[in-house]
């Protein structure tokens, strides 16, 4: 066997579109679309204290630990700003990413790191506060062969099928997946459900009761 590189016809996310997502908590994005709501299992393995916000498209991969031989190639496919989303098929046995290539898709701008096993190297690879990593796992163990998996192919993660150029988004809160129509379509939404909260915490700083505030 070896690694299959599909060629990815995903639609580009605008960028105006990512960066407007980046300002939009994951809590609201899954009330707003409940079904784009990843396995809340798959935690931010990041160690510093400082808030993450994580938005861009997704470059998926697919490996069966402990061969991660799509993983190297991920490598030489990944863009600065792509999320790279690795489907390990929740196999935590071994894993299948650490601080050497962490760090190299970090020094190509990737906007962050997803993998549905385990990752290693934690004290370095969850230092870095811009780029997020989240994992089931952490586990010193790593892969033993490279040959075999997939690059910009549909995955399941967390309960979740992703596509190529679908939008990741990621917080302290976990992960959410949207289309990129379902991006386009419902940021105004989005936006919208923020405008309330920020009524809501103004309306109880003043001294409304929240039967009122709440409109209970």
């Amino acid at each position: 066997m070896s690694v299959t590189i599909h060629t990815s016809n995903a639609p580009a996310v605008e960028q105006t579109l990512i960066a407007a997502w980046r300002e939009v908590p994951v809590s609201v994005a899954v009330d707003l679309v409940p079904e784009c709501q990843v396995d809340p299992s798959l935690q931010a393995q990041s160690l510093h204290d400082r808030p993450i916000r994580m938005a861009g498209p997704a470059l998926t991969v697919s490996c069966t630990p402990p061969d991660f031989g799509a993983v190297v190639r991920a490598l030489d496919e990944a863009c600065a700003g792509q999320v790279v989303v690795i489907d390990a098929g929740a196999l935590t046995s071994h894993a299948v990413i650490g601080e050497i290539l962490g760090g190299h898709l970090r020094a190509k701008g990737c906007a962050g790191l997803v993998v549905y096993g385990a990752v290693r190297d934690i004290t370095d690879l969850g230092s870095w506060d811009d780029f997020p990593v989240f994992a089931l796992s952490v586990n010193p163990l790593g892969p033993t062969s490279a040959t075999d998996g997939s690059i910009n192919s549909a995955v399941s993660v967390g309960g979740v099928s992703i596509q190529p150029g679908d939008l990741v988004l990621g917080d302290r809160d976990g992960l959410a997946v949207l289309t990129p129509q379902s991006a386009q379509d419902r940021l105004a939404d989005a936006q919208a459900k923020l405008a309330l909260e920020a009524q809501w915490i103004e309306g109880l700083a003043n001294g409304k009761s929240a039967k009122e505030v709440f409109g209970l």
